[in-house]
């Protein structure tokens, strides 16, 4: 879930406004009305994948302070309309446009404006611009987008915990599935309630945050979910995604795990030891589910819950978190709170719990249609992030 950073060249010539698109099928111009409900560590191995080669992995957490931010600096008069990914029907990576004339998100009383400097993508994220929950999402045209790192701009009259020039994170849909924001984080502004968001890490830069909130919610509720505690054993599966990483991570260094067991592929067994793991399996020489032993949890972040049950103890807890679920498994998604990123705040200035970042990123944000293209390929390690946002 890192650091380096991406320049942004020249946007004009990559993009295609949506102004020179014909048909149009909106708006060129809208408007969003909201009323809803470096303590960096070297990874022992290179990264390779049957599809792309990962040079290196960056894995990064510090203990010391990250430099001091100019974002808040750069802010100066709001403008009316911002830059931002649209799209306007479901479908494919081909429905994503650029518009650089989207109307900036109107602030309701218990939100903040976000100055986005940085977002991730999930894969929540093309679920949903695929069209898979539909019947519940908010009215097209969309901005996706749900994790965000940046500065705070403007406050609405009942903010208490935030003011201008604050450098935060978070999820910004309280309910992933359930009227996701019309106005999401791959844009220049963000509105959000100030419940759903924290104070960013001092160690980390907004790239690291950027690929945190999503995952590391998902990751603490499902663990918590299972009444997951100390002395007990976890399996991970798919412990080098985004989701499976952290895991890995909070059930060895936040939960007290005794034993934590992760499946990959072989070229990230190294990462999996990296980041806490006891046993790190390759899936792709070894069935896990024929494994003699047994786990108090399975969390499956990959979607083979039918195999998972095989492998957790006699009244012990599977999370499935895509995929059919077979008993005694169970799904969930997660809802967003910014008190957990709180509480796990200090677990990142630590350093016990860092973020992984695909080394393909950052991409930047003239490049989110192959920066979606790649998270498509269920290919990526970590977090795939987007920055520089302009």
């Amino acid at each position: 879930m890192l650091a380096a950073t991406s320049t942004l060249s020249s946007t004009a010539s990559q993009l295609t406004p949506l102004s020179s698109l014909s048909p149009n099928p909106f708006s060129v111009k809208f408007s969003f009305t909201f009323r809803e409900n470096k303590n960096r560590i070297a990874v022992p191995t290179s990264l390779k994948s049957q599809r792309c080669q990962l040079s290196a992995l960056r894995v990064s957490a510090s203990s010391q302070s990250a430099p001091t931010s100019v974002e808040a600096s750069k802010v100066s008069a709001l403008p009316s309309e911002m830059k931002a990914w649209v799209y306007g029907e479901y479908g494919g990576v081909d429905v994503l446009k650029f518009d650089t004339k989207v109307a900036v998100p109107e602030l309701l009383e218990d939100q903040v404006l976000v100055k986005v400097v940085a977002a991730a993508l999930n894969p929540v994220d093309f679920k949903r611009r695929q069209g898979k929950f539909q019947n519940t999402d908010s009215p097209l045209p969309t901005v996706p987008g749900y994790d965000v790192a940046g500065v705070v701009v403007k406050v609405g009259s009942k903010v208490k915990d935030f003011k201008e020039g604050d450098e935060v994170y978070g999820d910004i849909n309280e309910k992933a599935l359930e009227g996701p924001k019309q106005s999401g984080s791959l844009a220049e502004y963000t509105a959000v309630e100030e419940r759903l968001l924290a104070l960013k890490p001092k160690n980390l830069d907004f790239v690291q945050a950027a690929a945190l909130p999503l995952a590391i919610e998902t990751a603490y509720e499902g663990l918590e979910r299972t009444g997951f505690s100390a002395g007990k054993s976890l399996l991970v599966l798919n412990g080098a995604g985004g989701v499976g990483s952290l895991v890995i991570q909070l059930a060895k260094h936040v939960f007290g795990a005794s034993r934590v067991a992760a499946t990959s592929s072989t070229g990230k067994l190294e990462l999996l030891k990296s980041l806490g793991a006891d046993l790190a399996i390759d899936y792709t020489k070894e069935n896990f589910e024929e494994l003699p032993e047994k786990f108090d949890v399975v969390y499956d972040a990959i979607g083979q819950c039918d195999k998972a049950v095989k492998v957790v103890k006699e009244g012990g807890s599977v999370v499935a978190l895509t995929g059919a679920v077979t008993p005694p498994g169970f799904r969930f998604v997660v809802t967003s709170n910014g008190a957990v990123l709180k509480k796990l705040n200090p677990y990142l200035e630590s350093g016990k719990v860092k973020a992984v970042i695909d080394p393909k990123g950052p991409f930047p944000f003239s490049k989110l249609v192959e920066a979606f293209s790649y998270l498509e390929t269920n290919r990526a390690t970590g977090k795939v992030v987007i920055h520089p946002i302009q």
